[in-house]
């Protein structure tokens, strides 16, 4: 059931903000010449994706996870696709493409050990990662992998349809909010 709510709400996203996407393409393009951002992540049984979101660091900057990037590899432009959550709209291609959820744990590097350890132990790869969940409605983030990987575990175990949506329209207004 929740592959066709992703299926039936990316392609409606996808939709929607078509002409926000371009718009941001084609500044992203002028900008640096590369407006999309890929970058391997490990999903569903540990398999490595392809992970979409629009550029807002400097091209050469190291594939870490972002609460290690230094703050001025991002852009004034990527400062403001970040704020209002911009950069993360390619991703419901990868939604699209089923290498993702719209709800589930947000996808980690394959260097981040620390946390695939800790998310193997509970289960997490069990579910595709997802675009929010409750680790970022709550505020938890990569920064202490224990934390997040039993934050992961917990909305794993309570995901309903009712969670499913109560997350979406949570990370909405997170987001208008922030603005």
């Amino acid at each position: 059931m929740y592959r066709s709510l992703d299926l039936f709400l990316s392609l409606v996203g996808l939709i929607l903000f078509s002409p926000i996407m371009i718009v941001i393409l084609i500044i992203g393009f002028l900008k640096n010449g590369s407006p999309l951002f890929r970058q391997l992540r490990v999903g569903y049984k540990q398999n490595n994706f392809t992970l979409l979101k629009f550029r807002s660091m400097s091209i050469d900057t190291k594939s870490i996870a972002t609460h290690l990037i230094d703050f001025s590899n991002i852009s004034l432009y990527g400062q403001f696709l970040r704020k209002t959550k911009i950069d993360e709209l390619p991703q419901l291609i990868n939604v699209l493409n089923g290498d993702m959820s719209l709800v589930g744990p947000r996808p980690c590097l394959p260097n981040q050990t620390k946390l695939i350890s800790e998310r193997k132990k509970r289960g997490v790869f069990n579910v595709k990662p997802g675009m929010t969940g409750l680790a970022q409605i709550t505020g938890v983030t990569m920064k202490n992998p224990k934390i997040l990987a039993k934050k992961d575990a917990e909305m794993i175990k309570k995901l309903n349809i009712l969670n499913y949506f109560y997350y979406l329209f949570k990370t909405f207004f997170l987001i208008i909010k922030k603005k």
